[in-house]
């Protein structure tokens, strides 16, 4: 006896869609961007273990955002304790009791050189008596850039007492690095530090500026941090912004924005704010109204996350120059393996 099954439409359509999403994988992804290509904003971080020198405060430590960064990062405390924090890349006159993460320099450049593709960029508060001569060790240690998050290290980047510092920056050629924009990683920050006006001073001075984020984040003066960026490009001809973390969920809209101003698309850099790429904050799915769903089902099939996030990027429109540009303005030798 032969039996007959009747379904409806809408179920015959369902089947159809899934048969469609779930069973016909759509094709691979473009292929990388070429050049080489540097992600010049990815974090390092540690908790002390193995002698490193590194420090996270109880604050931190005790905020959920801690396990998200162990998460992301690809460890446990319990294997950081056993195996030190060298694991996390294969203190000076610090104020701990308001410090919440603190990373020594010597850590960082001692772990960089014993990795081929991995570069120095060291971080020193400009405040510091010995600002002068952490900078030129800086430089003797092969950093390629220098990095700081005014809103969490306190510092002003309009302060004319810097001056010096800025020059031995211009003089030394390296790069400034300095997020822009509102800072929503820790358990405070003075937010009225990332007004991307305050960097007029070392940009007039000739220092190369690389404002992270493209300042997308947060208002100063009641003005969007973005919109108080945009005129200054044309104004600055060493400034740069980079492109890390526009992919968040909480910034969808800020690489359209930024994209849609091809003025300054000579002046973008590539990176990724690694590793929070590597948490839920960032998604191929979260741009449905972007990329096609074989688009964004390709791209939920990279595994590594920096190759996702380059072709994700590549896939919203981001130019091919944009991710070999960091490797130029870093003066980085062109033999050397740049291998994300």
């Amino acid at each position: 006896m032969t039996s007959l099954l009747i379904m409806p439409a809408a179920a015959i359509l369902l089947l159809l869609l899934l048969r469609q999403c779930c069973f016909v994988l759509p094709p691979p992804p473009s292929p990388l961007p070429q050049g080489k290509i540097i992600d010049l904003h990815c974090h390092v971080a540690g908790i002390g273990a193995g002698d490193s020198g590194c420090f996270v405060s109880v604050t931190l430590r005790n905020s959920w955002r801690y396990r998200i960064y162990l998460k992301a990062f690809g460890v446990s405390q319990a294997e950081l304790l056993n195996q030190g924090d060298q694991i996390l890349i294969e203190r000076g006159a610090t104020d701990l009791a308001r410090t919440e993460v603190h990373i020594p320099n010597a850590f960082v450049a001692a772990m960089v050189g014993q990795h081929d593709n991995l570069y120095y960029g060291a971080s020193i508060n400009p405040y510091r008596p010995e600002a002068l001569a952490l900078l030129d060790q800086a430089n003797i240690d092969g950093a390629v850039l220098l990095k700081w998050l005014p809103a969490i290290q306190l510092i002003d980047p309009a302060d004319q007492r810097l001056t010096p510092f800025y020059l031995r920056l211009k003089e030394l050629e390296l790069p400034l690095l300095t997020h822009t924009g509102h800072e929503h990683s820790f358990s405070r920050a003075d937010n009225r530090l990332g007004d991307p006006q305050l960097l007029r001073l070392p940009l007039s001075l000739g220092v190369t500026v690389i404002a992270a984020h493209a300042a997308c984040s947060g208002k100063s003066n009641g003005v969007d941090n973005l919109a108080r960026l945009l005129p200054m490009f044309a104004e600055f001809p060493t400034l740069y912004a980079d492109i890390s973390s526009l992919t968040q969920l909480n910034k969808l809209s800020c690489l359209a924005k930024l994209l849609s101003h091809p003025e300054i698309h000579d002046r973008l850099l590539y990176g990724t704010d690694m590793p929070l790429l590597a948490t839920p904050m960032v998604s191929p799915f979260y741009f449905a109204r972007n990329l096609s769903w074989r688009q964004i089902l390709a791209l939920a099939r990279v595994g590594n996350p920096w190759d996702q996030d380059l072709l994700l990027k590549q896939a919203l429109g981001v130019p091919g120059a944009v991710f070999s540009r960091g490797a130029e303005l870093l003066r980085i030798e062109p033999e050397a393996d740049l291998a994300p």
